[in-house]
């Protein structure tokens, strides 16, 4: 086994550990080895075709297939040279003062949150689309809520001339989304900052980690031949996200120390909702998103947003067999979407464990609280399809496939038809695990990501959030890991 030695290494090249490499650049400028290690594929620019399975398969862990434990919900993480910032939609929104409020954490503050935020914002070039580039599914949404007299939000997007493929989800194949593969993973690089790619950490410890290169069929091939390395480093940073690096940690026997560690996760689940209009609207073509609304955020604790997926994520998010589905596909030129997103609470029951293979396991159920939510958003956003002007309404706890115009949503939608396992439930904002808080009795990191007791080992992922983010968690992330470089670079 080859040993490599290195002063800092970052495990994770997606929002956290990019932003940590760019931060640490002067670092390398200076002489300091460091490493940024990632278990996905760096790919060429022409492999970012566009088609939907192939995508998945090259870009998500388990394909985009990973499950929890109980089956019923998706989790979709990004895998490649670049993380998850490689396959979002761009969403680069705020996180709200009066959660970090009551995340409670000593020594975080907003004030310090927003001004990293804001700076990193302008890096990105975030801004919020003009409105001649808006797509008419987007434009339906924004006219339904205006009919209904709800709020209205513009979503700031980290995209520079957008081609409006329409495919965020798959990579983008213009490379129009400041993602950490555009813009920080390679001025770290430029800096000296080594990224190795089909790199996968098995364990850590004290100055150590052990490592495994296998290279995939996608993609350039690793700059280290394939095999296993043992990696001497003075500081390592953990940044695979909040299921890569609590599972990473728990591997290592973290979970002896930390009582924490691993609870108190919470996923913001997803229902992909969806309308036919009596003619097409350009819902493929165009940025999928553009507006929201937090009209019910605060007593309905939840978002609706506007989406727009591709065949198989769609036609797995309708629900039922048979001609009825069949009809729907065959009606997605005419097709509306809507995406409801939960903001669950932190429990901890709601957990990352390994089973006795070292396998991981995500071990989270819904609540009621969620599963109310979950049901006042489809009647909600049945609201807004027929507001648009839509014909027909599919929602996954209906008693029939289609809700018409004229029908009561609330007699059409009941409660009981709420129920895990029946609804194609999805979550791309992963939290929670190595949260933040004052001591090991609580948490696992101090507000620098530095993990409690062990100044070699810090975290700067979605992983610290002590609760959901309420928000798409990017942009929280980044200002978070730039607070871990910082600390790095100044010795806090």
């Amino acid at each position: 086994m080859e040993t490599r030695s290195y002063d800092i290494v970052i495990v994770g090249s997606g929002a956290g550990g990019g932003t940590v490499a760019a931060g640490l650049s002067g670092l390398a400028e200076q002489g300091a080895r460091i490493a940024v290690l990632e278990a996905g594929p760096r790919l060429r620019q022409e492999e970012f075709t566009g088609h939907e399975l192939e995508m998945a398969r090259r870009l998500y862990v388990d394909s985009g297939g990973m499950l929890t434990e109980d089956r019923s919900i998706t989790l979709a993480m990004g895998r490649a040279y670049g993380g998850s910032t490689v396959v979002y939609t761009g969403v680069t929104l705020e996180i709200p003062e009066k959660i970090v409020e009551e995340w409670g954490v000593p020594g975080l503050d907003f004030q310090d949150l927003n001004r990293r935020s804001r700076r990193l914002s302008a890096e990105l070039g975030v801004h919020c689309l003009d409105d001649d580039l808006i797509n008419e599914n987007n434009r339906a949404f924004a006219r339904g809520c205006r009919k209904l007299g709800w709020n209205l939000n513009k979503i700031p997007l980290n995209i520079r001339d957008c081609r409006g493929a329409g495919i965020c989800n798959l990579g983008c194949p213009h490379g129009a989304k400041t993602g950490t593969h555009r813009l920080q993973l390679p001025r770290a690089e430029k800096a000296g900052i080594e990224v190795i790619t089909n790199c996968r950490v098995e364990t850590i410890s004290q100055g150590r980690l052990q490592t495994l290169v296998t290279n995939s069929s996608s993609g350039l091939p690793s700059s280290w031949p394939e095999g296993r390395y043992r990696i001497e480093a003075s500081k390592i940073v953990l940044a695979g996200n909040a299921i890569g690096s609590t599972s990473l940690l728990l591997r290592s026997g973290f979970g002896r120390i930390f009582p924490a560690l691993g609870l108190g996760l919470t996923l913001h689940p997803a229902l992909i909702l969806a309308a036919e209009h009596a003619s097409e609207i350009s819902n493929t073509i165009g940025h999928p998103k553009s507006y929201y609304t937090d009209q019910f955020q605060k007593d309905g604790r939840f978002l609706l947003e506007v989406c727009m997926y591709y065949p198989f994520t769609t036609a797995k998010n309708l629900i039922g067999f048979g001609p009825e589905h069949a009809e729907a596909m065959r009606a997605m030129p005419r097709m509306q979407q809507i995406l409801a997103l939960v903001m669950d609470d932190a429990e901890d029951h709601n957990r990352v464990l390994l089973n006795r293979r070292d396998e991981t396991v995500v071990k989270y159920s819904l609540s009621q609280k969620s599963l109310t939510s979950l049901h006042q958003a489809m009647l909600r956003a049945t609201e807004i399809f027929f507001a648009a002007g839509a014909r027909r309404v599919h929602v996954p706890a209906s008693r029939k496939f289609w809700i018409r115009a004229g029908e009561s949503p609330e007699a059409m939608i009941p409660r009981s038809g709420v129920l895990p396992g029946r609804l194609s439930i999805s979550s791309a904002h992963l939290m929670g695990g190595c949260r933040m808080g004052r001591d090991v009795s609580d948490s696992v990191t101090d507000s620098w990501g530095r993990v409690h007791g062990h100044p070699w080992l810090l975290v700067a992922d979605s992983s610290l959030f002590p609760r959901c983010s309420e928000v798409n968690p990017h942009l929280t992330v980044m200002a978070l890991a730039d607070r871990v470089a910082e600390g790095i670079r100044t010795g806090k």
